[in-house]
C-alpha cells in the first residue's frame, strides 16, 4: 500500500512536458528530479518513448512526463512520435511548455502555443537555456515571447535544465497546479520505467554521442537477454546484458562496428558503465548490429519496437 502525506494539503498528478525536439526537455527532467531516468544527447529527437519520472517532495510528488519533440514527421515513426506527444496533453493535470529561452521564438513555437490553447488544462511556461543569452538581449527576447504568448495569461518561468537555476521555482509553481491528493507511486521510485527499457535507451544514447548525423534517427535497440551469471563462474557476479543494435542501411552497420570494432567497443564501453549506475552492480555488456531495411516505415516493426499507436 503506497504511503500517504500527512498533509492535507498533499497534491499529486502527472505533468507533461511538451515542446520542439532538443528544447531541454529530457534534460530538465533529469535536472528535477536529481538523478538520470532519460537520454540526452545535442542530436534532436533523442526521446522517443513517453518517459515517466517522478518527483516526490514533501508536499507534492509530480508524474513528470516527458514527450517526443512536436516536429514536422518525414516518416511513419516520426508521425508516431508526434502522436504520442500530443496525445500525452490529454492525460495531464498540467502543461509545462519548454521554449528555448535564448532563440527566437519560430513557427514551431507557434503551433504549439496554438495546440495548447485549444484545450483547458493549465500551461507553465518555461523558458529554458535563459543563461545562455546576454543581458543586452534578454530585453528583446522578453518581447518576443511576450508577443508569442500575448493571447495567453500562462505563467512564465526563467531557468537552465542544465544548471538548476531557476528549476526549484519552476518545480514549486507545478506543484502548485497539481489537485490535492496522495502519493501515486513509493517514494523511493524515480521512474515507472522497466529497466529493460531504461538499458536500450542507454545504449541508444551513446550510439547518438558517437556517431555521425547519418546514423542517429536510424537507430534503434533491443535488449535481447538478461542474465545474472553465477557467482563463482567466470564474470560471476555480473549481469549480463545481450543487446542488438538495428539500423537501415550497411553503410550504417559498417560505421557503427568501426575500423577493427572500434566504435561498437566505445559505445559498449559507455553503455555498460551507465548501466552498472542504473543497476547498482558490475555489467557484461554484448551488441550486435543487424541491418533491417527502412524499418522506421514499416508498422510491424515499429510495434515490436514499442512505438505503436498510443492508446
Amino acid at each position: 500500500m503506497l504511503s500517504t502525506s500527512s498533509s492535507e494539503n498533499h497534491r499529486s498528478g502527472f505533468i507533461a512536458l511538451i515542446g520542439r525536439p532538443n528544447v531541454g526537455k529530457s534534460t530538465l527532467v533529469n535536472q528535477l528530479v536529481g538523478e538520470k531516468v532519460a537520454i540526452t544527447s545535442p542530436v534532436a529527437q533523442t526521446t522517443r518513448n513517453r518517459l515517466r519520472a517522478i518527483l516526490t517532495t514533501e508536499d507534492a510528488q509530480m508524474v513528470l512526463v516527458d514527450t517526443p519533440g512536436i516536429h514536422k514527421p518525414h516518416h511513419l515513426l516520426g508521425e508516431r512520435l508526434v502522436q504520442s506527444a500530443r496525445s500525452a496533453i490529454g492525460e495531464v493535470d498540467l502543461v509545462v511548455l519548454l521554449l528555448e529561452g535564448c532563440e527566437r521564438p519560430g513557427r514551431g513555437d507557434a503551433f504549439i502555443v496554438k495546440l495548447l490553447r485549444q484545450q483547458p488544462l493549465p500551461v507553465l511556461v518555461a523558458l529554458n537555456k535563459w543563461d545562455k543569452l546576454p543581458e543586452d538581449r534578454q530585453a528583446e527576447a522578453e518581447a518576443a515571447y511576450g508577443e508569442l504568448l500575448k493571447e495567453t495569461a500562462w505563467p512564465i518561468h526563467r531557468c537552465s535544465a542544465l544548471s538548476g537555476e531557476g528549476c526549484s521555482a519552476l518545480s514549486s509553481a507545478m506543484a502548485a497546479q497539481l489537485p490535492l491528493g496522495p502519493q501515486l507511486y513509493p517514494p523511493e521510485m524515480v521512474s515507472d520505467q522497466p529497466e529493460r527499457v531504461l538499458m536500450g535507451e542507454l545504449i541508444r544514447e551513446q550510439v547518438l554521442l558517437h556517431t555521425r548525423e547519418e546514423i542517429p534517427h536510424s537507430v534503434a535497440v533491443t535488449i535481447d537477454r538478461v542474465e545474472e551469471l553465477p557467482a563463482g563462474g567466470k564474470g560471476g557476479g555480473r549481469t549480463a546484458v545481450l543487446a542488438t543494435v538495428m539500423v537501415e542501411r550497411k553503410s550504417q552497420k559498417g560505421i557503427l562496428i568501426g575500423k577493427g570494432g572500434a566504435m561498437l567497443k566505445t559505445i559498449g564501453q559507455g553503455a555498460r558503465l551507465q548501466m552498472q549506475t542504473l543497476i547498482d552492480g558490475p555489467v557484461y555488456l554484448e551488441l550486435f548490429v543487424k541491418v533491417v531495411p527502412d524499418w522506421r516505415s514499416k508498422p510491424a516493426r515499429l510495434a515490436e519496437l514499442g512505438y505503436g499507436v498510443e492508446s
